[in-house]
């Protein structure tokens, strides 16, 4: 028979222990000396220990070992958790315990000295809520029970304390202090109440009800729950319902300040989250619109959160004129209709101040001017664009989307329509330049059937034929012998054919065009007609049916016809009003400077002389009927002063003149040729005071004008004196019974 042998040794005799601090451990190593394979097991039995303890106060490692061969060896390691007696301080003997699972009548026992110290903490207690859930609303008031059970046998002193809850929630504060008899259960309890709505969001509010030791080790806890239920309401407001632009100092110039921001305060006093945006509407329907934009698109509210939205405000400032006042409504529109907005709708003003303050616009105003027309080029100092000397003449081609411009300056400009209006387009197109011209050109003209040739009157009585979009040596010379007769009047036939010029010692020539277009452009071109008034040639038009006659103006004043078709001798006609027996030839220092017939209306001519007079002409009376008076209007268009051009629209409706006055009128004609009875004091087109103040050394005055009426606009250009080329676009005027 076997013999049944358990061999057992212990890491240590004594062992130090103190509760609540750091658990104390030791080995027991188990040799199997029997002949079979054998599993083995540890007891612990603490001398005074109660039953109900169990073994809650250690841990052994392994539970159970593995079945070992004879001779092999089992290591258990034992750790002390909690002291085996409660309450205890002390040395007390452990009895180690040692028995086979397959034999366990074969055991082995070994003593251990426990010293058990003062410890750190204490046992823990046992916490119970009796109510674990709770609902109420924002400024609702609770009571939350406390039960604490003492399993040791010693009194407890225990802190309680809630957390997940705020603590300036609880009235009498969020600890107490507990005694707790050994064995007994104490109760006692936290008195809440809930602050107002925006600090308390509608949800649940999870919380733990702690107890510890003075010492703080070791604890347990209790959850419980509160839930708050929807109250409140969301605030909004504009911070600032008055706003300017600029915000600041609005009588400094601040071209840049074309916006300003209000700040629209959305606060939820509610304890739900909220979704804000807002909507936008102008106070007043003819109040001038303005953009705006809202930053961000809407607001996510927490309960209790005040955020703002910025709303921008833009609009356009003009430089001058007076003070607007705008006013807007905004509305705020909240995403849960459950929470009531309180001043949901806002009346916020706007007032916007010109560029230029009122007083500024006068001061500065003129300075600025000064500024942009030195910059600008339409400076007429500037010698890189435009003339720097008097513009003698000017016209439109046919269509009105160019036009051409002579100076004393010696030069002659085609220029870009659309580059008046738009100033990204170059309005300058191409510069005949002063050393190929070599004198002041006096008259400029389109060739109506090809335009992109023109005619220029010299100074030296030398005309050149010129294709303005070929190089400067594409050009024909035009001259006569005496090269003091300048030329001051230009005008082409019809088909283009021929070309007349007027000079002033009184001689017309007549021209081939075609003939010296192809021909040798080095070659002198010779007239094919010669014709002479007695008196100084200033203008020259064709009027009459298909424009057979040549009507020439000039020195005293005076008006002669020459129908070069029938080739008869100038013929003058009476300069004498309507009802009037005088006629009203001028001196040797009066003359008509402008004279121009309408293409469609080619029996209407207009005139304009030096004595202020414009001259309505029908031309019908003169020609067919072969009379002197055939004056229908004359009146002084520009406060007596001198008219120095006319020109009619190709129907005859407006009639647009120019004079020393620096102004440029419009006049609205009737069908039969007369001033429109509205209109009989003329439509001013442009002043240029501000012009001729900035640069008064020069002289002032429009010397020539012309006309086109393009769809429902009208256009027109003038030459002044002060080097300008100016264009303005104004509407028809639809009341009258004359149309283009």
């Amino acid at each position: 028979m076997a013999v049944n042998l358990v061999n057992t040794k212990i890491s240590t005799q004594v062992l130090n222990f103190q509760p609540g601090g750091s658990p104390a451990s030791f080995e027991v190593t188990v040799v199997n000396e029997r002949n079979d394979f054998s599993s083995f097991q540890i007891e612990i039995i603490a001398a005074g220990g109660g039953e109900s303890l169990g073994t809650n106060w250690y841990s052994i490692k392994p539970a159970v070992s593995a079945k070992s061969p004879p001779g092999d060896s089992t290591k258990f390691e034992v750790t002390i958790i909690n002291t085996p007696v409660a309450g205890f301080i002390g040395k007390m003997n452990l009895i180690v315990r040692i028995f086979s699972l397959e034999f366990p009548v074969d055991e082995d026992r070994q003593l251990l000295r426990l010293i058990v110290e003062a410890g750190v903490g204490t046992v823990p207690m046992q916490i119970e809520l009796p109510i674990r859930e709770f609902t109420t609303q924002p400024q609702g008031m609770i009571e939350i029970p406390v039960r604490v059970f003492n399993p040791t046998q010693l009194p407890a002193s225990v802190s309680l304390k809630p957390i997940g809850l705020k603590s300036q929630w609880f009235i009498n504060g969020d600890e107490k202090l507990l005694a707790v008899p050994p064995g007994n259960k104490a109760e006692t309890s936290f008195l809440c109440q809930l602050p107002i709505a925006e600090e308390v969001p509608s949800q649940a509010y999870p919380f733990t009800i702690e107890a510890n030791y003075p010492n703080g080790f070791p604890s347990r806890s209790q959850e419980g729950i509160v839930n708050v239920n929807p109250a409140g309401s969301i605030n909004f407001q504009c911070i600032s319902e008055k706003r300017q632009i600029p915000a600041f100092r609005p009588w400094l110039p601040q071209p840049r300040a074309n916006s300003t921001t209000y700040q629209l305060e959305c606060k939820n006093l509610s304890n739900l989250s909220q979704c804000i945006n807002i909507e936008i509407k102008d106070g007043e329907e003819r109040q001038p619109k303005c953009f705006w934009e809202v930053n961000p698109d809407f607001l996510e509210l927490q309960p209790g959160e005040t955020q703002n939205l910025q709303l921008v405000v833009k609009k356009r400032r003009h430089w001058f004129g007076l003070t607007h006042k705008l006013s807007f409504k905004v509305n705020a529109i909240i995403s849960d209709a459950r929470i009531n907005a309180n001043n949901e709708n806002q009346f916020i003003r706007l007032i916007i101040y010109p560029v230029l303050h009122i007083w500024l616009q006068i001061v500065l105003g003129i300075l600025l001017l000064i500024l942009l027309w030195f910059v600008s080029g339409l400076n007429p100092n500037n010698p890189f664009f435009g003339h720097h000397k008097p513009v003698t003449s000017v016209q439109f081609n046919g269509v009105g989307d160019r036009a051409v411009s002579a100076s004393q300056d010696q030069s002659i400009i085609r220029w870009n329509i659309a580059g008046f209006i738009n100033p990204l387009i170059n309005q300058q197109e191409e510069k005949i330049p002063d050393q190929d011209i070599k004198k002041s050109v006096r008259v400029v003209r389109y060739k109506p059937v090809d335009n992109d040739v023109v005619a220029a009157g010299l100074e030296n009585a030398e005309i050149q034929l010129r294709d303005v979009l070929g190089s400067s040596d594409n050009k024909v010379i035009l001259s006569i012998e005496n090269k003091d007769d300048r030329v001051f009047g230009l005008e082409f036939s019809q088909d283009s054919r021929f070309l007349f010029s007027g000079h002033g010692s009184g001689a017309i020539l007549q021209w081939d065009v075609n003939s010296a277009l192809l021909g040798d452009s080095k070659s002198l071109g010779k007239p094919i007609n010669t014709q002479n008034v007695n008196f100084a040639i200033s203008a020259l038009t064709l009027a009459g049916k298909d424009k057979q006659s040549l009507v020439i103006g000039g020195r005293y004043n005076k008006l002669a016809i020459w129908n070069f078709i029938k080739d008869e001798k100038p013929r003058e006609v009476l300069s004498k009003p309507p009802g009037s027996q005088t006629d009203y030839t001028g001196t040797q220092d009066d003359y008509i400077v402008s004279a121009d017939s309408a293409d469609y209306k080619p029996n209407l001519l207009a005139t304009a002389d030096t004595m202020g007079k414009i001259t309505l002409w029908n031309m019908e009376q003169c020609l067919d009927k072969n009379r002197s008076d055939c004056i229908s209007e004359q009146w002084f268009g520009h406060g007596g002063k001198a008219v120095r051009s006319v020109a009619l629209s190709r129907h005859g409706c407006y009639l647009v003149s120019g004079g020393d006055d620096n102004q440029v009128m419009l006049w609205p004609l009737t069908q039969e040729g007369n001033r429109a009875p509205n209109f009989t004091n003329g439509i001013k087109i442009h002043n240029n005071n501000w012009i001729d103040w900035m640069i008064f050394w020069k002289k002032k005055g429009v010397n020539s004008v012309d006309i086109k009426v393009v769809k429902n606009k009208i256009l027109i250009i003038s030459g002044n004196n002060d080097t300008t080329v100016r264009f303005n676009m104004t509407n028809i005027e639809k009341t009258l019974n004359c149309q283009e």
